[in-house]
């Protein structure tokens, strides 16, 4: 298949709609017609937020916003002084380098800066994530001289962010989703200090000029079928129905515009089965938590409720990333795309803990708890004013997420996802049949993650097609090349469709069998069976129809592995065997990579087993506890 041919039926898998709507976002840019490229709100100035009335003495407060600014779930480096600066907002935490002249206009700014590197390191101090901390340190501090403290800096940081990035100049403005997650995290710290129906005059104005640069490129994001929308449709929910209360222009529009699409996207992108469109945990509790935080406002200015089907979608997503979610620690499965992106973050949780979002969307989707020993997701819905409420509803099963492409199953303390191609979305990763393996809440087997979107040059091999790649998975990789062509940075073509998916099935004495395989457009096949018990994992792949070779890899946990014989490796008590129908002509443990924070990666040793025909080949696990 030529690539002309794959680049159109990848489009007409992408939509015309979605294709047209990108096209006329990017002519109307161009040419200057756009709203979001003329006519700029004014400069905003502070105050924004004045002394809360209601002090919260009993609550625990997110620590060390201002000392130690965090980047993606990982603090950097520390800033000293009890009324520390704020960032250099056109400065990247992830190299430290500035964005050349941070006065242009938002749309000559760049994607991929050679110079700045990722943007995202830009736009994270830019997220306001730690204006939620801040309120809730004054809230909860122990004396006057404190609360006094943490107000003036919050409003100095705001301020210098107003100063810095004036309405459509800089890199901080060029991104939709960006501008709406401020508008977000400033909501919730108003709801929080009690200042929703009564804000000063320079936050209602903040919020006025954001909204003003989301709605005009709206349906951009809509076009990407993603959180974009998701979260662009939730600010201007949000921040209409708030301006609106206020009986400020543009306010009551905004509103109805926002509700429309949020509940269009709730429909479009969540499967019944609660699976989302973006193959990613990450990006799942991105959605859950816009979803959460949107009907949070809802009831707090007693609008009317979000249509049922929004809500039964809510709730699917919720079990969805429930299940995944391992309760002792709280962390899953880093599958998918993974940028460090975490929205309301009221506990000092670490980053891979997903309990505070699965909590929260519970108590408001399923009114009920997920989790009854797990403080820290009790104390955001305390934060949030939302009482616990009594009944309890774990979300750990076996399971079949058909819309999605997942199977699950759950045994004991394990936990194995098996990744088959079911795509109604494009895939951002190159992991068609991959399995990850937890075992009370140790994983076993590993998924790569996404490390950076633009990492730099001269860090090493090309990190944009080893961790997206099929080489950075639990699966099989055929003739040294991806299970999909590569058509752009973030696009996959060809992409294939499942065949003999069964399970999740009960076998007796604890074990769960399922399978499925695939085809791709090389004519690779790939089978997939596995039977997963308490402490046992054995999984046959049956392999055919590739030219040169095939490797077979398990991404391994961090350890002393070290061969007990030609085909068993070991490591303390877990015994590791991969046989074969036909001869291996390698068996070999190398060094690969992960990234469970964006923007860091670390290695982890890797399985590598190579046959040159079609054949099968047999792994079996043992995990004793």
């Amino acid at each position: 298949m030529s690539s002309p041919t794959l680049l159109l039926r990848t489009a007409w898998r992408l939509g015309p709609v979605n294709i047209a709507r990108v096209l006329l976002y990017r002519l109307s840019v161009r040419v200057g017609l756009n709203r979001a490229v003329r006519r700029p709100p004014a400069a905003v100035s502070g105050p924004f937020f004045r002394a809360p009335e209601r002090l919260r003495p009993e609550r625990t407060p997110r620590q060390g916003w201002y000392l130690w600014p965090e980047a993606f779930g990982l603090r950097v480096a520390p800033w000293e002084g009890a009324m520390a600066e704020p960032p250099e907002w056109s400065r990247s935490l992830i190299t430290g380098e500035a964005v050349a002249d941070p006065r242009r206009p938002w749309w000559r700014i760049g994607d991929f800066d050679a110079g700045v590197g990722d943007i995202k390191g830009v736009w994270e101090a830019s997220r306001y994530d730690w204006v939620l901390a801040a309120a809730q340190q004054a809230l909860a501090a122990p004396d006057q001289e404190r609360r006094d403290e943490a107000l003036a800096r919050l409003n100095h940081w705001l301020a210098e962010a107003a100063r810095a990035n004036p309405p459509w100049l800089g890199a901080n403005w060029k991104c939709g989703q960006e501008a709406s997650i401020r508008v977000l995290h400033l909501a919730m710290a108003a709801l929080l200090l009690g200042q929703v129906e009564a804000p000063e005059p320079g936050l209602a104005a903040l919020i006025s000029a954001h909204l003003t640069r989301i709605a005009p490129t709206l349906h951009y994001a809509l076009a990407q079928d993603n959180n974009h929308g998701t979260s662009e449709a939730a600010a201007l929910f949000v921040g209409g129905s708030w301006l609106a209360d206020l009986g400020l222009p543009g306010g009551a529009a905004w509103e109805r515009r926002g509700r429309r699409w949020l509940e269009n996207r709730a429909a479009r992108l969540i499967g019944e089965d609660g699976s989302f469109s973006q193959h990613s945990v990450t990006y799942h509790r991105v959605l859950l938590d816009t979803l959460s935080l949107a009907e949070r406002w809802r009831r707090a200015l007693g609008r009317r409720p979000f249509s049922d089907r929004f809500l039964r979608r809510a709730r699917a997503a919720t079990a969805w990333l429930g299940n995944l979610t391992d309760p002792l620690n709280g962390d899953a499965p880093n599958l998918g795309a993974n940028d460090g992106a975490r929205f309301l973050p009221l506990t000092d949780t670490d980053y891979r803990d997903f309990r505070p979002s699965v909590q929260l969307a519970t108590a408001l989707f399923a009114d009920a708890r997920a989790y009854t020993d797990c403080p820290a997701a009790d104390e955001v819905l305390a934060w949030l004013d939302l009482p616990a409420p009594a009944r309890h509803q774990p979300w750990g099963r076996s399971a079949r997420y058909a819309d999605g492409g997942y199977l699950v199953a759950r045994t004991g303390g394990v936990l194995a996802l098996l990744r088959y191609p079911r795509f109604r979305f494009r895939p951002a990763q190159s992991d068609l049949l991959h399995l990850d393996l937890w075992l009370h809440g140790e994983n076993l087997l590993r998924d790569a993650g996404t490390y950076s979107y633009n990492p730099p040059a001269d860090d090493g091999p090309d990190w944009n097609r080893y961790f997206p790649g099929a080489a950075a998975h639990n699966t099989v990789q055929f003739d040294d090349r991806d299970q999909m062509p590569r058509l752009g940075r973030f696009l996959f073509g060809a992409w294939p469709r499942a065949n003999a998916v069964e399970g999740p099935d009960d076998v007796g004495s604890g074990g769960v069998a399922m399978a499925a395989g695939y085809r791709d457009w090389l004519g690779a096949e790939h089978h997939r069976q596995l039977q997963v018990a308490p402490n046992r994992l054995t999984v046959v792949d049956r392999v055919a129809g590739f030219r040169h070779r095939a490797v077979l890899r398990w991404r391994l946990p961090p350890g002393e592995w070290r061969w007990r014989d030609d085909e068993t490796l070991v490591c303390g008590p877990r015994t590791l065997v991969v046989s074969a129908t036909v001869p291996v002509r390698e068996r070999r443990l190398v060094e690969g990579w992960e990234s469970r924070y964006y923007s860091r990666k670390s290695p982890l040793p890797v399985l590598e087993i190579e046959i040159g025909e079609a054949g099968t080949l047999t792994t079996e696990w043992a995990f004793p506890e």
